[in-house]
């Protein structure tokens, strides 16, 4: 089977250092919220002591990671305004209530 492709894939253009930083970052982003959710979905499924501290751990772990981004964003001058809430968790981290 042929396949044609148009004309303008082949001039792509080249995309700065900062772009592609950017997208990097977005990219990571995503996947921190994707293991999030997960991190959270297990939480919620399980009953065990053992795997509730697991998951406990995970959760802060990921949280670490999205911090951890969020301030590479700010460096990279990708956040809206501070009145804005960009971040899905709120102000307090779940996880917090969870190990008080």
């Amino acid at each position: 089977m042929k396949m044609f492709f148009s004309q303008s894939s082949k001039t792509n253009r080249t995309l700065s250092e900062r772009e592609i930083e950017r997208n990097a970052l977005l990219s990571d982003l995503e996947k921190t919220k994707i293991a999030l959710e997960t991190a959270y979905a297990g939480f919620d499924n399980v009953i065990e002591p053992d795997l509730i501290d697991c998951y406990i751990y995970e959760v802060n772990s990921v949280l670490k990671r999205y911090k951890f981004l969020m301030e590479q964003a700010a460096h990279l001058c990708m956040l809206p305004d501070e009145n804005e809430q960009l971040s899905p968790l709120g102000k307090e981290a779940p996880a917090a209530s969870l190990i008080s």
